[in-house]
């Protein structure tokens, strides 16, 4: 049953009750809106004179921040690489075939047989 005709089954009275609720919750979040800006442009109006007076010290503090938490994820992120990497090459060694090891399989192929016939064209 599409909603259409669901609604056009209901009474009206139901339909106007919708209406009013729908109509409710959008005006009220809309207030809520209103207000949450006007509270930010405050905060920022009163916030303004000490970001300005503080700068010298909070930019800096604000970049070393940074700086340490991008080098703390950065070798966070390594480690997880160099763990994986590690765990990719003891199961391609171990012959439990990791997902891409036909690739490397074919390359080493392909790479072993281009080295035989460089050999060949050297010592002809």
């Amino acid at each position: 049953m599409s909603e259409q005709s669901y609604d056009k089954q209901q009474p009206r009275s139901h339909q106007m009750v919708k209406a009013a609720t729908a109509a409710t919750a959008g005006g009220s979040l809309l207030v809520l809106s209103g207000l949450t800006l006007a509270g930010t442009v405050i905060a920022l109006t009163l916030a303004t004179p000490l970001l300005v007076i503080f700068s010298p010290v909070l930019v800096p503090a604000a970049l070393a921040i940074f700086l340490i938490c991008s080098g703390f994820l950065a070798s966070g992120g390594f480690g997880v690489a160099a763990v994986s990497v590690l765990s990719w090459i003891y199961r391609y060694v171990t012959g439990k075939h990791p997902p891409g090891a036909d690739q490397l399989d074919y390359a080493k192929t392909k790479l072993g047989a281009k080295a035989r016939e460089m050999k060949e064209r050297v010592e002809q």
